[in-house]
């Protein structure tokens, strides 16, 4: 119940920092956004600017001009010009605005023809009042009586300063609604959130409800426990004199068994012949200390090794010779012996000694489970200074 207890007021507590995480991931965000729609609505009011400067620097200009064509003062001509300066600057600036807005840049360029084209008609008729060439003055006014190109240049910076207008409306409403998006969040996290705290209370106050129950019951217990305690105690002591007992006989089995075990080992290291102890898998185990003596080969050398690595059968006396694993492991399958088959065993110094070897399978309850090789050397491989061989 604990667990559960602790498993379920985690949870609460989860939940409650997932809603709080939510909740000012959603406000973050919600910034964010009002920040980029801020930059936007200043972005479209800076292109409406622009828009509008554009147009009223081009009426300058073309009101310059006229005068100009009236006056030939140089100061109207000097107002003309930087007016032409200025529709230049505002037209530039307004196509860096709208570079990210393909929509707005289809119209700022071909806003920018017709400005352009604007520009050289009036440049052109300065050149020609400079020149006081009238005639081509009047001609070129003559051409430009109507001023379609100003109207059509004008209607381009309404629709434009429309669109923007559009837009500026449309991210209006979309900064109220995410607005409200944003509220209805907050308020929505503040209310899951104490509720949650109100079930992780309930479920605190069950809990240690719960607890004192277990305590009165685990009282209870306890006094049930010491009685069965006493009884048990008795019975114990009984049951613990009775084992000592069986342990100490224990304990004189185990020396006897390792008593066993030792004069065992030595009865195997005082064969003079090689005795190798095997696995089922014919890999050595463990041998005797004629092994190391007549050979060479240390036993940390031999062990867990194959024993066709350093034995091998020679042809037999009927002629037939085979690989040391294919008798051994034949053998073995059959739980049968094999008795004086002449073999070689390679010493350590690389030299070959001939001899003959017997194997005789392990049994574990009818069941081989590995074999006992001994090899005796001939006299003749047996060098000066060994141990005397025991005559068979």
């Amino acid at each position: 119940m604990k667990d559960n207890t602790t498993r379920l007021l985690l949870g609460f507590f989860l939940l409650v920092s997932a809603i709080f995480v939510v909740v000012a991931v959603e406000a973050v965000r919600s910034i964010t956004r009002s920040v980029s729609t801020s930059d936007w609505v200043n972005h479209t009011h800076a292109v409406i600017l622009e828009a509008e400067g554009l147009r009223a620097d081009l009426f300058v200009a073309d009101g310059a001009l006229h005068t100009f064509v009236l006056t030939g003062d140089s100061r109207d001509q000097s107002a003309c010009r930087d007016a032409l300066s200025r529709v230049a600057d505002h037209l530039d600036i307004t196509k860096a605005l709208t570079r990210l807005e393909p929509a707005q840049g289809a119209q700022i360029a071909q806003l920018e023809s017709l400005v352009n084209r604007r520009a050289d008609f009036m440049r052109e008729v300065l050149r020609a009042r400079l020149a006081a060439n009238l005639d081509s003055v009047r001609s070129l006014l003559a051409g430009d009586a109507g001023g379609d190109a100003m109207r059509e240049i004008q209607r381009k910076i309404k629709q434009l300063e429309d669109d923007e207008r559009t837009l500026l409306t449309e991210r209006d409403q979309a900064a109220y609604l995410q607005a409200q998006a944003t509220r209805w969040t907050v308020w929505l996290g503040v209310v899951l959130d104490v509720l949650l705290l109100g079930g992780a209370l309930w479920l605190i106050r069950d809990d240690i409800a719960a607890r004192r129950r277990a305590a009165a019951a685990l009282t209870e217990a306890n006094v049930q426990l010491d009685a069965k305690v006493r009884e048990r105690t008795t019975e114990l002591t009984s049951a613990n004199a009775r084992l000592a007992l069986e342990n100490l006989e224990r304990q004189w089995a185990n020396q006897a068994l390792e008593h066993q075990n030792h004069y065992n080992e030595l009865i195997i290291d005082s064969i003079n012949d090689l005795v190798l102890v095997l696995t089922k898998t014919l890999k050595i185990s463990r041998v005797n200390s004629a092994v190391p003596h007549l050979t060479g080969w240390e036993s940390v050398d031999l062990i867990n090794q194959p024993l066709s690595r350093f034995v091998q059968v020679t042809a037999s006396d009927s002629g037939a010779g085979s690989a040391l694993a294919d008798p051994l492991a034949q053998a073995l399958r059959s739980g049968r012996d094999l008795r004086a088959q002449p073999a070689t065993i390679e010493d350590k110094r690389g030299r070959r000694l001939r001899g003959r070897f017997s194997l005789f399978p392990l049994r574990d309850r009818d069941k081989v489970v590995g074999g006992v090789v001994t090899f005796q050397l001939e006299p003749s491989d047996t060098e000066p200074g060994r141990a005397p061989r025991r005559n068979d």
